[in-house]
């Protein structure tokens, strides 16, 4: 015979309410569904809690996704931008090329070598880049056009830098040679004889003037017609008092029949600085000044070296 369990229903006054009877394999079911409701509902509970911990998981990583979508954006717009820059200096530093190059002609200087151009053999400049693409682009490819052109850029400028500074030199060089230069007139008045045969007015005779004369009044200021140093000043002959400046570059002007002179042998004189007075010293009909403008020694004519 089966065993069977008895179950009593007992009311809230302690009296039998009912009873019920299982058997045994009524009681295992039971005691097995109930363990399966309770694996279910652990289950679901696991679950609903794994879940959340995934919901909360990807919502971090979707924040993190998007927190690094902005800054790829954000480094592709610096890209772009550099780029820009980039287009920008090598524009900059071809018109520099072209500016010395203008220069060079206008200082009738030497040309560069244009084999070796700004940017390599050919001087082409490089294309310009495309900084203009979609912000949802690949890059790649212009970073690495970038990095192409900036060593190009930085080549380029090395040779530049190297050129200015051989320009510089030559344009000082070219700024001393004018300072030295003979290129003002020495004194105010009216030339009274030029660089020309004449007729002697002491002899007579026709022969060669190597210089001009200016006259003026006795004292007029005489100043000096290029930069360079007093080489002489003293008594000569029939030229009477008599200054000599060497501009070094071959060339020496003379100032003669001078009242007196203001410098000394070896004293500097600027153009335009006055350092003597016209006078009427040695053999003259007057006061004048005698000038000369002398070339490896050479007279030449003085009025070739006046430009005012």
């Amino acid at each position: 015979m089966a065993q069977k369990f008895s179950l009593f229903l007992v009311g809230g006054s302690g009296t039998k309410v009912r009873q019920l009877r299982i058997s045994r394999g009524q009681c295992i079911l039971l005691a097995l569904l109930t363990l399966t409701l309770l694996s279910v509902i652990g289950y679901g509970m696991w679950d609903y809690v794994s879940i959340g911990r995934e919901a909360a998981r990807n919502s971090a990583l979707q924040r993190e996704l998007a927190l690094r979508n902005e800054e790829v954006t954000l480094q592709r717009r610096q890209i772009q931008k550099f780029a820009r820059e980039i287009d920008l200096l090598k524009e900059r530093i071809v018109t520099l090329d072209q500016f010395e190059e203008r220069i060079r002609i206008l200082a009738n200087l030497d040309q560069r070598d244009q084999q070796e151009g700004l940017f390599g053999v050919g001087g082409s400049a490089p294309e310009d880049l495309s900084p203009e693409l979609d912000i949802t682009r690949d890059h790649q490819q212009l970073m690495r056009r970038m990095h192409a052109q900036v060593r190009q850029l930085d080549n380029a400028a090395a040779r530049r830098s190297g050129s200015f500074a051989t320009l510089v030199e030559k344009l000082e060089e070219r700024k001393n040679i004018l300072a030295h230069t003979p290129a003002i007139r020495p004194a105010q008045g009216w030339v009274t004889s030029s660089f020309e045969y004449r007729r002697n007015p002491f002899t007579g005779k026709r022969e060669f003037h190597r210089g001009m004369d200016i006259a003026n009044r006795k004292g007029t200021p005489v100043v000096a017609t290029a930069d360079g140093v007093v080489s002489f000043i003293g008594e000569r002959g029939a030229f009477g008092t008599l200054m000599v400046i060497d501009h070094g570059y071959g060339f020496t002007t003379r100032y003669a029949h001078l009242e007196k002179g203001l410098k000394q042998k070896g004293d500097r004189v600027q153009r335009g600085e006055v350092m003597a007075k016209m006078g009427s010293s040695g053999r003259s009909t007057g006061p004048h000044l005698h000038y000369e403008v002398r070339l490896n020694g050479v007279p030449v004519n003085p009025e070739n070296y006046i430009l005012n």
